[in-house]
């Protein structure tokens, strides 16, 4: 009796476990069979379980993307996970219409719950009412006259690791082989923590331990070389969290850390605004104003918490401290990761063009100063052109995915033939279908730059390819900081920080990839990072060989 009532509770249980199972799995075993994509053009898929995913994480640098682009026009479906059709886009009309439509087209469930899991409910995970209320209260922190008061900082921090280098090299000799990737990403970490919310991370400082932060949020956002499956099956199957890796677990130290610290500078924050508040008309508040502007009323978190103060904002629109927070790391991922790896690829880029290299070098020289302003950083053409096509060639963000929450009828910019030989003048989808907007592939379209889309070449944006005019990105004819609604909210923050480090290295420095360039391959894991083809256990990284400019 009892060994048959063990069996009937572990048979119940075993049923309803698969009852859950293919309650989940339903919807993705019945959509490949019958989705409004099935009619679009695309390659075959090599596997049920991946579908072409493994194709497009070991291409090198999503250029299969392009391939697809290329044979099947703008429009293309390809399998993901579980054999689920997904719809690769560069169609501008089609993009347009995504982009401008953000609350019909969201980021899926799955991404925000990851992203949610690293920073929190920020800005980049939040959708509907609650991204609008936070864009509203985060919108004058990123302004143009805040990002002049943070010029100085982006400057100076440059110039520090200017000068690291400089003492790398007289340490090692003429010459020294330096991985910039990781000396720029402690930089940009630098100057997110001041800009960002006056905490200083000292990443520059050779003779300080790693910072604790610092040290959880490189080792969380560590790009794996084979395709990441468990990450993917949590993705899918939350019950696969239950089962955390050293990677889950380092994220989870992260939150926790930048949950204490972040706690912790909001609390002091609130204090010194209401400080500032109390003494607003005496004669320490004016002197303050006057003549002593320090980082204390600068950095991004103080602005959010005095606008999220501000008399004009309604209670209940207001930001809790946990949506404060969670602006934190979003600041650091956003402003530190996408900088840097930006800056790595520029970097790149100028070793395998020494006469651009040379000639970007020759017009940063022109200037007197190594300390330049905002406007004197924006009025040097060249520089402009070449951070223009190193963020057009290298994005560091390839692609972005979105959702749609019904079903809907896209419009797209030509017709086009489908699978059944129909043409069509728009598209079908479904809710919840995926749909990648191309970033990448979009900004080196051969149909949109021209033949030589592949090549870095800064003098095209002299004078632009017509074409151009229709891609709906936020800045500079291009997608990499998208558009729309959903636009990177700190994109001038971003081209500013990229402009200082350009100009401090290049002045001072003759950059040369130090291994073939065959040798480099691309990893996207959020952004796009450099990996050596023949040491990818040591992970992402850029070696240079870098040696001082000697003027004549």
């Amino acid at each position: 009796m009892a060994i048959s009532l063990v069996s009937q509770v572990f048979l119940g249980t075993f049923v309803a476990l698969l009852v859950a199972v293919l309650w989940k799995l339903g919807p993705y075993l019945l959509i490949p069979f019958r989705s409004s994509l099935l009619n679009l053009p695309g390659p075959p898929s090599p596997g049920w379980l991946f579908g072409s995913l493994k194709d497009v994480y070991y291409s090198d640098g999503s250029v299969i993307i392009d391939e697809w682009i290329e044979e099947y026009g703008s429009n293309v479906m390809h399998r993901g996970f579980l054999n689920m059709p997904r719809l690769f886009t560069t169609d501008t009309r089609a993009l347009s219409h995504i982009l401008t439509h953000s609350a019909d087209y969201q980021k899926p469930e799955e991404e925000r719950k990851n992203l949610s899991d690293i920073l929190g409910r920020g800005i980049l995970s939040a959708e509907g009412d609650q991204h609008r209320q936070q864009r509203r209260v985060l919108n004058p922190a990123f302004g143009p006259s805040q990002i002049r008061e943070l010029t100085d900082i982006f400057v100076s921090k440059s110039n520090e690791l200017r000068d690291l280098w400089m003492s790398t090299i007289t340490t090692q000799g003429e010459v020294a082989r330096i991985d910039v990737l990781k000396d720029l990403s402690k930089m940009t970490l630098d100057v997110i923590g001041l800009a960002g919310f006056n905490y200083n991370f000292n990443s520059l400082n050779p003779h300080d331990k790693p910072n604790e932060l610092g040290r959880l949020f490189q080792e969380a956002f560590n790009v794996p070389d084979k395709i990441p499956i468990l990450l993917i099956l949590r993705t899918f199957f939350p019950i696969f969290r239950l089962f955390p890796d050293k990677q889950l677990r380092t994220i989870a130290e992260a939150r926790a850390a930048m949950h204490r610290i972040g706690m912790q500078l909001i609390l002091e924050k609130k204090a010194e605004i209401a400080r500032g508040q109390a003494e607003k008309n005496s004669d320490q508040e004016k002197l303050l104003d006057g003549e002593r502007r320090d980082l204390r009323s600068r950095d991004l978190l103080t602005l959010l918490i005095k606008a999220n103060m501000a008399a004009d904002i309604p209670e209940s629109q207001r930001l809790s401290d946990e949506d404060v927070l969670a602006q934190v790391p979003t600041f650091m991922v956003a402003g530190h990761e996408t900088t840097s790896t930006a800056t790595t690829w520029c970097l790149y880029a100028l070793t395998q063009n020494p006469r651009v290299q040379q000639k970007l070098r020759d017009e940063l020289l022109s200037v007197e100063t190594d300390t330049p302003t905002m406007d004197e950083l924006n009025a040097l053409p060249y520089l402009d052109m070449v951070i223009r096509e190193s963020l057009r060639l290298h994005a560091p963000v390839p692609a972005a995915i979105r959702i749609p929450v019904k079903d809907d009828v896209i419009p797209v910019s030509a017709p086009f033939t489908d699978r059944n030989g129909e043409v069509q003048n728009s598209m079908k989808v479904d809710k919840g279908s995926p749909i990648l907007i191309a970033i990448q592939a979009l900004n080196r379209l051969k149909s949109v730059w021209g033949e030589d889309s592949y090549e870095f070449k800064p003098e095209r944006w002299e004078n632009p390819p017509e074409a151009t005019a229709n891609i709906p990105g936020v800045w500079g004819h291009l997608l990499t900081f998208l558009g729309g609604p959903r636009a990177c909210i700190g994109y001038r923050f971003s081209l500013i920080e990229m402009k200082a480090l350009v100009f401090a290295l290049v002045r001072a420095f003759e950059f040369e990839l130090a291994v073939p360039p065959s040798d480099i391959a691309k990893r996207v894991m959020i952004v796009t990072r450099p990996l050596l083809r023949s040491a990818p256990e040591q992970g992402m990284q850029m070696p240079l060989y870098v040696k001082p400019y000697k003027r004549d």
